[in-house]
């Protein structure tokens, strides 16, 4: 194939075909996703080693994740109430600034166990934005789309990993706290950037405009209110609440990956600091491989199939870490190398049926309930995990592997979607 044929090729790929179809929110949310993927992705190596090397024990460190959980779950149950007064892109923007950009402030200057713990209940608020720019993103576009949205958002951030180097690289000359502060610092000034880009170039959904209109003149404790209406729909909707567990799981193993896998790797396999950087890089390397060559290729596989299969690779993977011999990168390469099929199998799926499940006229007040739920469920779990690696560095990942064997088990269970013709519609009595 010559020069032009693969270019032409590209071109028709069905993700450039998405993007060109999916104008206005969808494409301006996705060409942004870097500005929040760069600087997260050099700094996310190194946050824990950022705290430890401060001072911050494993216990302190788990303290801090199940506190601001807490704190999480309370701003996630406003977020749908919020986003339906305030409007989509409003609430996006100002989860942006005070989310990411008044946070990163706080961690550039954070020396101690208090001003750490400041800046994560800042970024709490980034679970407003949540629920806000999750309907900015995807309620004007078709359901059948869904999928490649969310991979565009995964690729958005997996390009920024390949900048992670340059963290490793300047921790090598410099050490680890004055670089990880100079990056905070960018991280807040892309966020406000961010920010102005959101207000000049987004619009408001017109479901969000229906909200808007509808709760205009509606209190905040009566829409609260209303909430004992929702709930039970929500809880007694079968495939909502197996998307939910797992969703829980996934999250409860995304918090002991991101937080423990970097001590894990140096504290007890003995490998050097500056190498942290680089096992993001194989890893988005990998799934961008899988998700433009692959994941188009598996849209005829019904979505638990693919979700199965990369919950067992997640569980195989836990127990090859546990197993990694002591300065072995090979073994820590095949993990990362797994761990990066199962993310892409399982993420954009999980994220595209939540969706499909949702009666979009409730979206933002059910995605805000499942997001509570999903963080209150989690929350005692980052405490854990910090008593198990201050117990033994290997646990944390054996609570892991025992997780996903239930997720695997709830997944094969789950029924598969049916798209509706009309992004509006939805089953007789879909909460």
């Amino acid at each position: 194939m010559n020069t032009a044929q693969k270019i032409k090729t590209l071109r028709n790929h069905p993700l450039i075909e998405l993007l060109k179809h999916n104008k206005g929110n969808p494409r301006t949310l996705i060409f942004m996703e870097p500005l929040w993927g760069i600087p997260y992705n050099l700094i996310a190596p190194f946050a824990t080693l950022y705290m430890y090397t401060q001072g911050i024990t494993d216990v302190q460190i788990g303290l801090i994740l199940s506190v601001s959980m807490f704190v999480q779950v309370l701003f996630s149950f406003l977020g749908g109430i919020i986003t339906d007064k305030l409007g989509r892109k409003f609430t996006t923007m100002m989860g942006d600034f005070f989310g990411w950009g008044v946070a990163c402030l706080v961690w550039a200057v954070s020396d101690n166990f208090w001003l750490f713990l400041i800046a994560v209940l800042f970024n709490s608020f980034e679970q407003i934005n949540q629920t806000a720019w999750y309907c900015l993103l995807i309620e004007d576009a078709d359901s059948k789309d869904l999928l490649g949205i969310y991979t565009w958002v995964n690729i958005g951030g997996l390009v920024a990993i390949f900048f992670a180097p340059i963290s490793g690289l300047l921790i090598n000359s410099f050490t680890v706290v004055p670089v990880v502060r100079i990056l905070y610092l960018v991280f807040a000034v892309n966020m406000v950037i961010k920010s102005i880009i959101t207000f000049r170039h987004c619009k408001e959904t017109r479901q969000g405009t229906i909200r808007m209109a509808e709760t205009s003149n509606t209190s905040v404790l009566q829409m609260l209110y209303e909430y004992k209406d929702l709930i039970p729909k929500v809880l007694m909707n079968k495939e909502i609440m197996k998307v939910l567990v797992v969703s829980v799981i996934l999250h409860i193993t995304t918090l002991v990956n991101t937080n423990f896998f970097s001590l894990y790797v140096t504290q007890r396999l003995g490998i050097e600091n500056r190498y942290l950087a680089f096992f993001p890089i194989l890893n988005a390397a990998v799934m961008l491989i899988f998700m433009i060559g692959i994941q188009h290729r598996l849209e005829f596989v019904k979505f638990k199939i693919p979700m199965w299969i990369g919950l067992v690779l997640y569980a195989s993977c836990s127990l090859l870490l546990i197993m990694t011999p002591i300065g072995s990168m090979p073994f820590i390469i095949i993990y990362v190398f797994v761990a990066a099929v199962a993310n892409a199998l399982v993420v954009p799926r999980k994220d595209a049926l939540l969706q499909l499940n949702i009666n979009p006229r409730e979206r933002a007040r059910i995605n805000a309930l499942i997001m509570s739920f999903t963080i209150a469920f989690a929350s005692p779990f980052g405490y854990l995990a910090g008593w198990l690696s201050s117990i033994d560095r290997r646990l944390p990942f054996v609570f892991t592997f025992t997780v996903f064997i239930v997720a695997i088990i709830i997944v094969g269970r789950i029924r598969n979607p049916e798209f509706a013709k009309e992004y509006g519609e939805t089953e007789k009595g879909q909460p």
